[in-house]
């Protein structure tokens, strides 16, 4: 018996609300006493709601229905880097040429590589649609992903797991092939990585935040401006 039937699903879904904000301050708490990269807030705490689920057998529709104003939450949140990137519009101005060109190289490779990935493992078309705004931010993504006809959750997860990916990989990636210039270093976080990428690169230096910040934000306008176009390709 699941807890929905236990317990009806108004309360399951509130104590959704209160577990997930719960297990998240918890996972700050614990990331701010052990920064290790597998203890990241960002990682913990899906996981840790993904077996309180299944444990107790709620419906991800039951808990999304009562905590999706977290998923928009997002808009709000990525709006605020305007005041960051306010700050360093001295180094944004310095390399306008070079940052249009992260923007754009970023939404090319990212949807073009979302394809041939879906192409190379065979996988369903609705899949494949799923996938294509993965690079972009959530607020971004969502939009997209309904003018591509799925559902925006899906593309949240697979947005989840590309940022988490960069975050773990991207910083070692890049210095390993010696890629130390700010710009290079804040271009390929906001174009590859969205939000969890950003929130690396601020941790890295100012600089690099401010202008993964940037990209972030102009990489998922301009997939928002084509998701027409996507859509009438794969029609």
């Amino acid at each position: 018996m699941s807890a929905v039937d236990l317990f009806g699903a108004p309360a399951v879904a509130a104590a959704s609300l209160v577990l997930t904000l719960g297990i998240y301050h918890a996972a700050r708490r614990l990331f701010q006493r052990h920064p290790r990269i597998w203890l990241t807030p960002i990682i913990v705490t899906p996981l840790v709601l993904l077996v309180l689920l299944l444990g107790s057998g709620t419906p991800y529709e039951v808990y999304y229905t009562h905590t999706r104003w977290l998923t928009w939450m997002l808009g709000p949140a990525t709006v605020a880097f305007a005041y960051p990137i306010h700050q360093q519009r001295g180094l944004i101005r310095r390399y306008p040429i070079t940052l249009s060109i992260g923007v754009l190289t970023g939404v090319v490779l990212g949807v073009g590589s979302s394809w041939v990935l879906a192409w190379a493992l065979g996988l369903p078309d609705e899949v494949m649609r799923n996938i294509l705004p993965r690079s972009v931010s959530s607020p971004f993504a969502m939009p997209v992903a309904i003018m591509l006809g799925v559902q925006p959750e899906l593309a949240v997860m697979c947005v989840l797991v590309t940022g988490v990916f960069g975050m773990v990989v991207g910083h070692g990636w890049l210095t390993w092939l010696n890629v130390s210039h700010p710009v290079a270093v804040g271009s390929a976080f906001g174009a590859a990585t969205h939000g969890v990428g950003t929130a690396k690169a601020w941790q890295i230096g100012p600089e690099q935040g401010a202008v993964s910040s940037l990209t972030m934000i102009f990489s998922g306008i301009v997939l928002v401006l084509i998701g027409p176009l996507l859509a009438r390709a794969l029609a």
